[in-house]
């Protein structure tokens, strides 16, 4: 799993009948500080996840293990929303 941040929406008006329907979002990579740390990718949103937050994504062969993905061609997943990440008994991220 990784952490990223929630950078947009993306709307298909069209697609594939084996979709997920429900919401998509862009997503940004980020270290434990919520700082951008790699390339933006769309994710299925299984959380309600709102713009900004900090969240955590299920890539790859585990993306498809949720209710809704189960054997869906979906390879990135929002699967919780980050409140507060605690790294050697310091809080260096906080909703």
């Amino acid at each position: 799993m990784i952490t990223a941040r929630i950078k947009g929406t993306l709307v298909a008006s069209i697609q594939a009948d084996t979709v997920p329907e429900g919401r998509y979002l862009l997503v940004e990579p980020c270290n434990q500080r919520g700082e951008p740390a790699g390339s933006v990718f769309v994710a299925y949103d299984t959380v309600n996840a709102g713009a900004g937050e900090v969240v955590m994504v299920a890539r790859g062969s585990s993306a498809r293990q949720t209710q809704e993905t189960k054997e869906k061609p979906v390879d990135a997943v929002i699967v919780g929303i980050i409140d507060l990440i605690e790294e050697k008994g310091k809080i260096v991220f906080k909703k």
